[in-house]
């Protein structure tokens, strides 16, 4: 999980919200079973899209008060950031040719 960052309450301002570059935030939590499903292609996605898009992890257990803040009431949840703000979700686990093809549409990647 070289290229997957992972952020918490204190660090998501820093990392999501002022960073240059798209993030997909994926919100989960340890027990979650489509979580775990998830986790490998968020690895995946990661390396594909490395110096494109960053891909990040937010455990909601222990960072409740990001998640509520963005609403998140079912994991996994992906959300795509750009400019610091929200312009897409995503929500339970999908393929990752599912995921790749909507986060093209949503940043306009090639």
């Amino acid at each position: 999980m070289a290229n997957i960052i992972h952020v918490d309450d204190n660090t998501f301002v820093s990392e999501v919200m002022g960073s240059a570059t798209p993030v997909v935030v994926d919100f989960w939590a340890e027990w979650c079973g489509p979580c775990r499903m998830l986790a490998p292609v968020m690895e995946d996605l990661a390396q594909e899209l490395e110096g494109t898009v960053k891909v990040a992890k937010l455990n909601v257990d222990e960072n409740q008060e990001t998640a509520a803040s963005y609403g998140v009431m079912s994991i996994p949840t992906l959300i795509v950031f750009k400019n610091g703000e929200e312009v897409g979700r995503l929500i339970g686990y999908q393929p990752k040719a599912q995921i790749m093809a909507q986060l093209k549409e949503m940043l306009a990647l090639n």
